[in-house]
């Protein structure tokens, strides 16, 4: 196998492949993705993988911090978070939102068993562990959960199904529940 020569740019071949990864897992499961495969799509030589990633669950995780990275999950008023998130659940960006993404891969590859520990370590770090700090009381980490499963039902929900298949008022409703719901397990 031959590559074109690359110019040597250490950080775009990182981005390379970690875009390369990102797409190859969005559409395949962990235990279906390759590091020859990877490298293939990236246009580099599958060492590099390694060099820069270590290895393919490493590789992974970075994948999934990347996704999750940049939450404004916490960003704003406490007292506002409910109607915060409720509206980009209900009215946000899809499918190609990072976060999305993420949720996606996590999806495809949680029947792996290398790759479920890695998601259940990357969304600890990432989501709930940062979500119940931010909370901050000795019942904070099942408030944390209790809030986060219910975004990730609604928000896969909207996948699945392409839309919510609510009319305007509907959608309007919805946003308005699930922001009650949401800002009751923040305030309580």
């Amino acid at each position: 196998m031959s590559f074109e020569a690359r110019p040597r740019n250490a950080a775009a071949t990182r981005q390379a492949i970690l875009d390369a990864a990102t797409a190859r897992f969005e559409r395949e499961g962990y235990d279906d993705v390759g590091v020859r495969d990877i490298a293939r799509d990236a246009g580099v030589d599958p060492a590099l993988i390694s060099r820069y990633f270590g290895s393919k669950e490493d590789l992974f995780d970075e994948v999934l911090n990347v996704c999750m990275a940049g939450s404004d999950l916490m960003d704003g008023p406490r007292e506002d978070f409910g109607r915060r998130m409720a509206h980009e659940v209900v009215f946000g960006p899809s499918k190609g939102d990072a976060k999305m993404k993420g949720l996606l891969i996590m999806l495809r590859s949680i029947g792996s068993a290398k790759a479920a520990e890695v998601i259940r370590r990357s969304s600890q770090r990432c989501f709930y562990g940062p979500f119940a700090e931010w909370l901050g009381d000795p019942d904070a980490a099942v408030r944390a959960r209790l809030a986060g499963g219910l975004m990730m039902g609604v928000s896969l929900s909207r996948e699945i199904s392409g839309g919510f298949d609510l009319s305007p008022e509907e959608c309007e409703s919805l946003c308005s529940r699930l922001a009650a719901a949401l800002q009751d397990l923040v305030d309580h």
